[in-house]
């Protein structure tokens, strides 16, 4: 998918919230600043999470950079993330450096499972962003509004 289509739907609010897994609500609150809520789910542990998106310091179409502060029961999440997009043989490839600090109860439950599926929980998020960009361009071909 070419680089400019993916910048355009990376940031739309609808396809974002689509995408995030267990996500109740997603709503874009002012320029590059998103609210979210979501569901945790580990193990036998669940929970709500309120979550803050910050997208900043864009350079059009190929890098910005996103930190996510979410609060629950179970403890706090910090997140802070690099995503470079760039061109790579008629497609578009994404490169993300990422760091995520969790505290609280949820800390314990959270670096075995992100030890073992931080990778898949990402890959997972991005092959649901694809789809849905993929259904928003598939509805504005045959005329229908997204």
């Amino acid at each position: 998918m070419p680089r400019k289509i993916i910048w355009k739907y990376i940031k739309d609010e609808k396809v974002l919230g689509n995408a995030i897994p267990s996500c109740r609500s997603f709503v874009q609150t002012s320029t590059g600043l998103y609210q979210a809520e979501i569901e945790i789910i580990l193990g036998p542990l669940k929970d709500g999470f309120a979550i803050e998106v910050k997208l900043e310091k864009e350079k059009i179409p190929s890098y910005f950079h996103l930190t996510l502060k979410g609060k629950g029961n179970l403890g706090e999440v910090n997140s802070e993330a690099e995503l470079f997009l760039s061109d790579h043989q008629g497609s578009t490839q994404l490169s993300i450096q990422a760091e995520a600090n969790v505290t609280g109860t949820l800390s314990g439950a959270a670096e075995r499972v992100l030890n073992g599926g931080a990778n898949k929980g990402i890959e997972k998020f991005f092959q649901s962003l694809e789809k849905e960009m993929k259904k928003n361009l598939y509805l504005l071909r045959k005329g229908r509004k997204v």
